[in-house]
C-alpha cells in the first residue's frame, strides 16, 4: 500500500533572538520565573524581510534542496498558520509564487498548534488517492505580530519560525501509517485570538480586546496533557503498539511542564523525546516541523524508526500521528 513518506525537511528561524533577559526589560518578569514555569530561555522574533510567507518559503527551499525535487514538480502546497500577514490571499499562495511552483494548487489551514499535524494527515490522505503527488507541507508563524506585549502571561511564551517537509508516495514500508486527530470547539475560549475589529458595526464584538492571543494557562495545561495522552494511547492501541515501540517522540513544543508531565504519564524515556523548546519558545504550527528538521539533521532518526508526533492547540485541537521514517 502506498504511504506518504517525508523525503526532505527544512526550517527557517528569524535572525533576532529575544532572551529572557530582554523580556525582563519589557514586562514585569524574570529569567527564573520564565525558565522554571515554561522551560523557555530564548525565542526568535521576525524582522524586516521576515514575513510569515518569507520564512515559509525559505524553509520550503531548504526541504526541496534535500530532495532534489524542483518547485514546478510540486502538486500541492499546504501551509498551517494562524498568523499570515494577510487574510487573503493565503500564505500558501504567496509561497507558491515565491517558489515558482506553477503546477501546484495551494491553500492554508487553521488549526493553531495542531496545524502541521493536521496538514501532514491531509497530505497522507491525498497520496493514498493519488500516489504520484508531491506535496509541500509547511507550518509557519509570526506570532510576534499577534501578541499583547504588555501581557506577561503570554508574551514570554511565543516565537516565530517556519518548518517544511516534502511528502511523496512510496511502497517500501515507510511513511505515515496512523493518526488520531481531535477537536472540541466548546472550549474555544481557553485559547483564542480575535480578528481585527469588524468594519461592520453590527458585527463588532462587545468584549473585543484586540487581535492578539488570549489564554487560560491553568486550564490549557490540564486539557493539553490529558488530551495528548488519550490520543497517543488510543493510536498506539489501534496499531497494536506500545510506547516501547516508539523510537522518537516529537511533541509540540509548548511548555516544559506539559512535556515532562506527558512524558511521565506515557512512560517514555527522556532520551526518546526531542525537545528544542528552550531556544525557540512556542512557535505554534511551526513547532513540530522545526523540531522534525532539527532531529533529522542531528541524526536522531534512522531509516525504519517509528516516529510519534503529538500536539495540542487552540480550537481546541489536538492529536497524534505515527510514521515510519
Amino acid at each position: 500500500m502506498t504511504k506518504a513518506v517525508i523525503l526532505g525537511t527544512g526550517s527557517c528561524l528569524p535572525e533576532r533572538a529575544l532572551s529572557n533577559a530582554d523580556m525582563e526589560r519589557m514586562v514585569e518578569t524574570s529569567d527564573e520565573w520564565i525558565t522554571s514555569r515554561t522551560g523557555i530561555r530564548n525565542r526568535r522574533i521576525a524582522g524586516p524581510g521576515e514575513q510569515n510567507y518569507q520564512l515559509a518559503t525559505k524553509a520550503a527551499r531548504r526541504a526541496l534542496a534535500v530532495t532534489g525535487i524542483k518547485p514546478e514538480e510540486l502538486d500541492l502546497i499546504v501551509v498551517a498558520t494562524i498568523s499570515s500577514h494577510m487574510i487573503m490571499p493565503s500564505t500558501a499562495c504567496f509561497v507558491q509564487a515565491e517558489l515558482g511552483a506553477a503546477n501546484a494548487f495551494a491553500y492554508d489551514i487553521s488549526a493553531a498548534c495542531a496545524g502541521f499535524t493536521y496538514g501532514l494527515d491531509l497530505a497522507s490522505n491525498y497520496i493514498q488517492n493519488r500516489p504520484e503527488m508531491k506535496i509541500l507541507v509547511i507550518g509557519a508563524e509570526t506570532l510576534s505580530a499577534r501578541i499583547n506585549w504588555e501581557d506577561r502571561n503570554t508574551c514570554v511564551l511565543f516565537g516565530d519560525g517556519a518548518g517544511a517537509v516534502i511528502v511523496a508516495g512510496a511502497n517500501d514500508g515507510r511513511g505515515v501509517f496512523g493518526s488520531n486527530l481531535r477537536a472540541d470547539g466548546k472550549l474555544w475560549n481557553l485559547l483564542c485570538m480575535d480578528s481585527p475589529e469588524s468594519c461592520n458595526p453590527d458585527l463588532r464584538q462587545e468584549d473585543w480586546q484586540g487581535a492578539f492571543i488570549r489564554m487560560n494557562g491553568g486550564d490549557i495545561f490540564k486539557h493539553a496533557v490529558r488530551s495528548m495522552e488519550d490520543s497517543v494511547t488510543s493510536l498506539l492501541r489501534q496499531h497494536d503498539l506500545t510506547i516501547d515501540d516508539i523510537d522518537l517522540m516529537i511533541p509540540h513544543q509548548a511548555n516544559i511542564r506539559i512535556l515532562n508531565n506527558l512524558r511521565e504519564r506515557l512512560g517514555i524515556p527522556e532520551e526518546r523525546v526531542f525537545v528544542n523548546l528552550s531556544q525557540y519558545g512556542n512557535t505554534s504550527a511551526a513547532s513540530i516541523p522545526i523540531a522534525l528538521d532539527e532531529a533529522h539533521r542531528q541524526g536522531r532518526m534512522a531509516r525504519g524508526d517509528i516516529v510519534l508526533l503529538c500536539t495540542f492547540g487552540g480550537g481546541l485541537t489536538w492529536g497524534s500521528l505515527l510514521l515510519r521514517w
